[in-house]
């Protein structure tokens, strides 16, 4: 019950209900053909009617938009001459008042410094910027700037800064500001553009209003959509919408970037001089009919097509589903009684799976003898070298010079450390990777029960994290922490307390892609831990190896040696997934069965 449900839910997805929506627009009326018209026609009628709103609110901020850009532009070309004469502020405000008398769109020039004073101005020099809003909003978000400013407006009035940063190479020195009266702003406006319901707003990128239309005074809340900040209206530049305003009456709205990123219009339109009353209901009335008779023709198409279609598809489908999640018993038998294009189809199929059964076993094969001569390859060199660590052994117990001894000994474990890394490499699950932490376990149990005897009191203790390396990292690695724990035993003392020795060795992540090897052994007060033989050089030699570098660090009590080195990533499998594991290119339908 349940998946028949779903089946009735989910059949718009289905090739059936395609084949019956195209066949059904072939049986469609010939009339239907003028409804398609008549809806192309509004759509093309109100793109029309929106890209004519914004061109009409472009034009209206035309005068707007060369006079900001020609303040931009200005003060990027009053930079070089502020940065000469820095120092000598009377020279800089000279040029400042210079520029402004020689202009009538700016009512003042300089440059404010970081801590709000202003050093060279076409107005007094000095004075305290910090209670100005452009200067707290260029601190708030330091670049440029299009806002309102009290600075060279008369009459408390508010004038219109352009700000630049100022650079001295990487160094932010403060801002330069070109100011201009609002009324000079507001003169450029084509106003209303002959229409008395049109109203022009100009405002920043932060929401200031920065000029209207002189019939828009006093009523701004009124031409703005209700409930909407100018700020949200910046992800709509350069579209056309509909929405409400404050008393209710519905309008349409135009935003164009006037300085884009910087300064934005705002168009607020009445619908009946928009163009675009009247296009909703007659796209609602144009749709009605075709929708109904689609509808109806395509339930007629999708019954008329499952039989030769449909069923044949889904049991292929069935089919190439248990295939994919592992049923290799057969090739999938070729259906019967399907239609010519879908019997070829089923055919290919059976085919391709004939052959892809045949290679995968051959592959696999393949892939199994490989992994068992590779494996057998690590135990012959394991066996090899654990036979010269014997016969090294055995040279030991026949010579009775303690350095030789002592010699033959290092080149034993070292020897033995190396068998060991093979050991792990044929034992482990894959042959690409080597489980350090386990490798170093092993390399200290073993070194601890050769070299270690029973009346030693040595105390050994280990603190190792899994972690998983590539073979060119574990042999360096392994190799190190050999040479390092053969030093520790060697000088490990007794504490000063009188407690037993003891030696320490550490295997933690550091990050995702580092880790750190620690070991420490106890000293007893002893100086001189640190070697400088052939131990030290193999230790320097590994660390350079694994691109890391070993530290070292000695107290009263205790010596540690310390290396730190980047963990190369393992090459990914494919798709993330072990042996055994499906994952279907294309998810099966809800209820389906195999």
């Amino acid at each position: 019950m349940l998946r028949r449900l779903l089946d009735r839910v989910d059949f718009t997805k289905g090739l059936g209900f395609r084949l019956g929506g195209l066949l059904s627009l072939a049986i469609l009326p010939i009339g239907l053909i003028s409804v398609i018209q008549t809806l192309h026609l509004s759509r093309e009628y109100e793109r029309s009617s929106e890209i004519a709103l914004l061109g009409r609110t472009t034009t209206a901020a035309a005068g707007e938009r060369a006079l900001l850009q020609s303040a931009l532009g200005t003060a990027d070309a009053l930079g070089p001459a502020i940065l000469e004469t820095m120092n000598r502020p009377e020279a800089c405000a000279d040029i400042m008042r210079g520029f402004v008398q020689r202009t009538v769109n700016f009512v003042y020039a300089g440059f404010t410094a970081l801590d709000g004073t202003t050093l060279c101005s076409s107005l007094a020099v000095g004075q305290d910027m910090r209670q100005d809003p452009a200067f707290q909003q260029f601190m708030d978000s330091p670049g440029t700037l299009v806002t309102s400013s009290a600075v060279g407006a008369a009459g408390g009035a508010q004038s219109i800064a352009v700000i630049q940063p100022l650079y001295r190479g990487a160094e932010l020195l403060g801002y330069i500001s070109v100011a201009m009266s609002a009324d000079m702003l507001r003169s450029t406006h084509v106003a209303g553009l002959g229409q008395d319901n049109t109203r022009i707003i100009t405002f920043n990128n932060q929401g200031q209003i920065l000029s209207l239309d002189r019939d828009s005074e006093g009523m701004v809340e009124d031409l703005l959509p209700r409930g909407k900040s100018l700020t949200s209206l910046l992800s709509r530049s350069e579209t056309t919408f509909s929405d409400y305003v404050n008393s209710g009456e519905k309008r349409v709205f135009s935003v164009v970037p006037v300085v884009p990123g910087l300064v934005y219009a705002l168009g607020s339109w009445n619908r009946s001089e928009s163009g675009i009353a009247g296009i909703d209901l007659t796209r609602r009335t144009a749709l009605l009919l075709p929708l109904v008779l689609w509808a109806v023709s395509l339930a007629v198409a999708y019954f008329a097509v499952y039989r030769l279609v449909l069923r044949h598809i889904r049991e292929l489908r069935g089919q190439m589903r248990r295939f994919a999640i592992g049923d290799r018993t057969a090739p999938p038998p070729v259906l019967a009684d399907a239609p010519a294009e879908i019997a070829d189809m089923s055919q290919t199929f059976h085919n391709m799976a004939r052959i892809l059964i045949r290679d995968e076993e051959a592959m696999e094969a393949a892939v199994n003898e490989k992994t068992v001569l590779l494996k057998e390859v690590h135990h012959r060199v394991k066996n090899n070298l654990q036979l010269i660590a014997s016969i090294i052994n055995m040279q030991i117990r026949m010579i009775d010079h303690d350095d030789a001894r002592r010699v033959l000994r290092s080149v034993q474990d070292r020897v033995a450390s190396l068998a060991t890394i093979y050991r792990n490499l044929y034992q482990a699950e894959h042959l690409d990777s080597v489980e350090a932490d386990r490798l170093i376990s092993d390399i200290i149990a073993q070194m601890s029960n050769a070299s270690l005897g029973p009346d030693m009191g040595l105390r050994i203790e280990t603190q190792l994290e899994p972690l998983v390396l590539m073979p060119d990292q574990a042999v360096p690695l392994s190799l190190l922490a050999t040479e390092a724990f053969t030093n520790a035993l060697k000088y490990s003392g007794r504490q000063a307390d009188g407690s037993p020795p003891w030696v320490r060795v550490i295997l933690r992540a550091d990050g995702d892609d580092h880790a750190v090897l620690e070991i420490q052994n106890s000293t007893g007060g002893a100086t001189g831990a640190e070697s400088t033989g052939l131990g030290s050089q193999l230790i320097e030699a590994f660390a350079m190896q694994l691109e890391g570098e070993a530290e070292t660090e000695q107290t009263d009590c205790r010596f540690i040696l310390r290396l730190r080195f980047q963990v190369d990533p393992l090459l990914k499998r494919p798709w993330g997934v072990s042996a055994g594991e499906v994952n279907l290119t294309s998810a099966a339908r809800p209820g389906s069965r195999h």
